[in-house]
């Protein structure tokens, strides 16, 4: 199983937030700090933003300006170091969105995950056809290659062992829309495999499985989500649509998904209601 590690997108993101913080500590705004430091505004932002890497040079510089030393300063370097790494996701950049590599990367540290998916079996949870199928099924519109499908396949697996079966695994917890488990994806047999495994997966300690029937109040109109909460970082939200993707950031914003979430859970089955529902579907894809 894989092990447990520090995902290198947190990190940067951290060293990011740790230098903004201790830059406004010191009542500094971005420019003034860019202008004592001898750098363009850009740079300040772009590194707090976590959009470029900071030199051990620009470390030292900062924490001196910023009036900080000893632990603290090692906590930076430390950081830094932490960052460098490269992040297993990295092996599939040229076949991945670049949002969706760094969602891979805040996913990696995520002590609970927490999904709503109203039109298919999330990426998790799916079997490797199931999965080619889904990917096939939009290559037309993205214009994936032969080779970027199987990139992409071989990159859902990676991640399913990564994130599932880690010797720290977090929380689990996914909100499927009942008409996910009808809309066909390749052959019935896809169907019946992807079911079947479904039922495994949710038998699994840390992974909690609901559906939300066709017959259900439907409480909250949004497309699907997924929340990240961490041990030591504000929570995420992550947003994907045809072409682009984005995070959700801000904590009013991140609340307000997290209150959807709970609203669309209250209204599905159970976790055992949920089984019997997933072996009825499992046993009509056997005709």
């Amino acid at each position: 199983m894989p092990s447990q590690q520090g995902s290198p997108t947190v990190r940067r993101l951290r060293l990011g937030q740790e230098l903004r913080l201790l830059r406004e500590r010191q009542k500094l705004t971005g420019a003034k700090a860019a202008k004592e430091l001898g750098w363009s505004p850009s740079k300040v932002s772009r590194i707090e933003a976590a959009k470029t890497m900071p030199a051990a040079d620009d470390i030292k510089a900062m924490a001196k300006l910023y009036r900080v030393d000893g632990d603290k300063v090692d906590e930076l370097f430390g950081l830094l170091r932490d960052a460098e790494q490269r992040g297993w996701w990295e092996d599939y950049e040229d076949a991945l969105p670049e949002e969706y590599t760094r969602f891979l990367g805040l996913e990696a540290e995520a002590i609970s995950q927490r999904s709503w998916e109203p039109q298919v079996v999330p990426g998790l949870l799916q079997t490797e056809d199931y999965a080619r199928e889904v990917i096939l099924a939009s290559r037309g519109i993205a214009r994936i290659t032969h080779s970027g499908v199987r990139s992409r396949v071989e990159a859902r697996l990676d991640r399913q062992k990564r994130v599932l079966y880690r010797t720290e695994p977090c929380r689990l917890t996914v909100v499927l829309d009942e008409s996910a488990l009808t809309r066909r994806f390749g052959e019935p047999s896809v169907m019946r495999e992807q079911m079947e495994h479904l039922l495994e997966l949710s038998l699994l300690p840390h992974v909690g499985v609901h559906v939300l029937t066709l017959d259900s109040l439907h409480p909250v109109n949004t497309g699907a989500f997924i929340h990240l909460q961490f041990a030591a970082f504000d929570d995420v939200v992550y947003l994907e649509q045809l072409y682009t993707a984005h995070f959700v950031e801000d904590l009013e914003r991140v609340a307000g998904y997290e209150t959807a979430f709970d609203h669309i859970r209250s209204e599905a089955l159970d976790e055992d209601e949920s089984r019997v529902l997933i072996q009825r579907k499992a046993m009509l894809w056997r005709r």
